[in-house]
């Protein structure tokens, strides 16, 4: 059950490279400005630091490193106060914001993995008690034009550009799974089994000596309860699994005779509609599942809203045109696809963002309670390797 501390990074490196990042793309790529730091790129660029040394590294004290993040915001405004700043680099501001979201939420899922104490002054805590939502939506096929389009403001290089795919008919799940769900196919022995498991699946199982969810404590006098933060609490059961890897959730789909949905199948049950009278999807896009507005709590678990991931029937305002709940929010979504890039694909100037990884992970769609709203839009496609169990991944399934 291993934490896995070769993926996770020092908080005090995370902090240094969301500045760094910053600081390279805006003000040096953009603006073409020297180093602020002198050794920066060797500590805090990530295509170069290896994983395993970035705990070994002489990083600078916490208040030096707040200090050159302060120094990078200041020289930002300045830049963004001048008239004469330069169109292509409004682009790259907009990369590094969005590259901070991303880790303001790893830093969330590393407090978890290091067993800190939780972040505090975020959020409402749990809205009260709402509840499973069971069933299946159908959504009908036709033509889905999958990715983004350039009308839809920032966007990354593997969301381009939206194209014509055939899609047949399914039907998904109208929540993510429970841990009530997963909880059945643990005390069922699902992690003693290697018939739940594909090959890859299995000899994963048995290297992490897996018999649960990783946060999981043994079950006692009937009650579920897991590891949150630095604090152990009783299992939310109607809430959806969290730190669940992609071999987990394929694994319960094999028990309960269910799949995963592919990237084309949730996007399309995410923000599709219905042709009027007819059984057939319309080429229309909504802009998030709901509809045009953008995400409050009442349609999403979002931006750290209630600091937690909430029962399943949560947020009933934010249903998709065909009923699906909390496809944005939540929890992130595993499915079926691999991480492959769309036709025509060609990389963005930070091409380590997408291209080193194609093949070699697994989409996840729709955000979780800790990503930012400016991450989570339905198009966007997050990518981990099947084995991650420490990141807020979840799942939902279709029927067979």
């Amino acid at each position: 059950m291993g934490l896995k501390l070769d993926i996770v990074n020092p908080v005090l490196w995370e902090i240094g490279h969301v500045g760094w990042f910053h600081e390279y793309w805006t003000l040096r790529f953009s603006h073409g400005q020297a180093p602020l730091v002198a050794r920066a790129d060797d500590l805090w660029n990530s295509s170069t630091v290896a994983h395993d040394t970035r705990w070994s590294l002489d990083l600078p004290d916490r208040s030096d490193t707040f200090a050159y993040l302060a120094n990078v915001l200041e020289r930002q405004c300045e830049h963004l106060s001048r008239r004469d700043f330069p169109d292509h680099a409004h682009y790259f501001y907009e990369l590094a914001i969005r590259h901070e979201d991303m880790h303001v939420e790893a830093l969330a899922y590393m407090r978890e993995t290091l067993a800190f104490p939780a972040p505090t002054g975020l959020g409402q805590g749990a809205p009260p008690p709402s509840g499973a939502l069971p069933g299946d939506a159908e959504v009908p096929g036709g033509t889905w034009r999958l990715g983004a389009a350039k009308a839809e403001g920032f966007i990354f290089d593997n969301e381009k550009w939206a194209h014509e795919v055939e899609l047949q008919s399914f039907r998904i799940a109208r929540a993510a799974v429970t841990n009530r769900d997963f909880a059945a196919f643990v005390e069922a022995g699902g992690y003693r089994f290697a018939e739940f498991w594909s090959e890859a699946g299995w000899g994963w199982c048995e290297r992490q000596r897996a018999e649960r969810p990783v946060y999981w404590q043994p079950k006692a006098d009937g009650v579920w309860k897991w590891r949150r933060y630095d604090r152990t609490e009783e299992l939310q059961l109607d809430a959806p699994v969290v730190f669940v890897s992609w071999f987990e959730a394929d694994a319960w789909c094999r028990w309960a005779k269910r799949r995963l949905p592919t990237e084309v199948e949730w996007e399309a049950a995410a923000v599709g509609e219905p042709i009027v009278g007819q059984r057939r999807l319309a080429k229309v896009k909504r802009t998030w599942p709901w509809g045009e507005v953008m995400p409050t709590r009442d349609h999403a678990n979002l931006d750290f809203t209630f600091d937690t991931p909430t029962d399943v029937a949560a947020c009933s305002g934010g249903d998709s045109a065909f009923g699906c709940r909390q496809m944005v929010g939540n929890v992130w979504e595993w499915t079926a696809s691999d991480f492959t890039p769309f036709p025509g694909f060609t990389p963005d100037p930070y091409q380590d963002y997408s291209q080193p990884w194609f093949g070699k992970r697994k989409v996840l769609r729709g955000g979780c309670w800790a990503t930012s709203a400016r991450i989570a839009r339905p198009s966007y496609r997050n990518f981990f390797p099947p084995d991650r169990n420490d990141i807020f991944s979840g799942f939902r399934t279709c029927a067979l």
